[in-house]
Formats: structure tokens, sequence, C-alpha cells
């Protein structure tokens, strides 16, 4: 009879999570703070699903998000991992280099502080 103790799920049989560097956070909590000091952004919320994580911006919170920066990497050597998609799904911005993707709400930054 084998009496070996149970062992704990290995990394393969568990559902991968997507989820946000502390790098790439850094670049997106940078452009979160200007917007939030200008006084266009109040909330954000952030998920990490299996094929996806989402940063989602909000102008008041409880309402719907003004705009997703999403990193699909399953989608890294297509179109990009990175996106950022505005309030009615539309794909304002995609690409592999996330500073580069950011750069839609810089210009919207720019237009605020004018």
């Amino acid at each position: 009879m084998n009496m070996e103790s149970p062992t704990p799920l290995s990394v393969g049989h568990l559902p991968q999570q997507v989820a946000f560097h502390r790098i790439e956070l850094s670049a997106i909590l940078g452009i979160y703070g200007r917007m939030v000091a200008a006084g266009e952004w109040r909330d954000y919320g952030i998920s990490c699903l299996r094929d996806v994580a989402v940063f989602s911006i909000f102008r008041r919170t409880a309402e719907t998000p003004i705009y997703r920066i999403e990193k699909r990497p399953k989608l890294r050597s297509k179109q990009g991992m990175y996106a950022v998609i505005g309030m009615d799904g539309q794909i304002l911005k995609r690409g592999h280099d996330l500073k580069t993707v950011l750069r839609v709400l810089e210009r919207k930054l720019i237009r605020v502080v004018e």
C-alpha cells in the first residue's frame, strides 16, 4: 500500500493569471496620477484573469470605465499585447511597447492642462 502524502498541485494544473508587472504598473500609475491631479479621473480597478489583465479607469466611482488598459500576452507575436480601449469598446491604440501605447492617454492629459 502506497502511503505517499498528497502533493500540492503543480503550477501546470492551476489556471494561470495574467498580471501587470511592477514596471508596467509604474508606467500606468504615472499617467493615472497626473490625470487625477488634473481632476479628470477619480478611481481605478485592476482585474487579473486567465487571458488578460485589465486596468480600468473611472471618471467617477461606480460607473463604467472610460478607458481600459489591457495586457493580452497571447497577442504578443501578433499586433502587440498592450491596448488602450475606450468606453465604447473601440481600440484607441495597440502595440508591443506599453509606454508607446499609453501615449494616446498622454495626449488627453495635454488637452486637459492647456
